[in-house]
């Protein structure tokens, strides 16, 4: 099941890694680990910010995705189920309306 992940980091912690050096290889492992499909940087509410596109099992490899960022960062990660346009197309959309609408 694919999930949109979005990475929020406190400046204080992020702040430590880049002033000593370390915030280049922390990402990049944590990344590694991960494989996401995509992943992209911004900013959000004065935040530095992580967005991730991964395709997991099962929920079981939740932790495998949040943990590294929790124990390294103490940052705040958030999970949405999402779905691709095929996906969207085999949903059964036209069934469940005439059932339910």
């Amino acid at each position: 099941m694919k999930f949109f992940v979005n990475v929020v980091m406190p400046n204080g912690k992020f702040n430590a890694a880049v002033r000593d050096g370390s915030v280049g290889s922390k990402i990049h492992a944590i990344l590694e680990s991960i494989k996401p499909e995509s992943a992209y940087f911004s900013e959000f509410d004065g935040r530095r910010n992580l967005m991730l596109i991964v395709d997991l099992a099962d929920s079981s490899k939740l932790p495998t995705v949040a943990e590294p960022f929790f124990l390294t960062f103490d940052a705040e990660v958030h999970f949405k189920p999402v779905m691709s346009p095929e996906d969207l197309g085999r949903a059964g959309l036209d069934t469940i309306a005439k059932t339910w609408g």
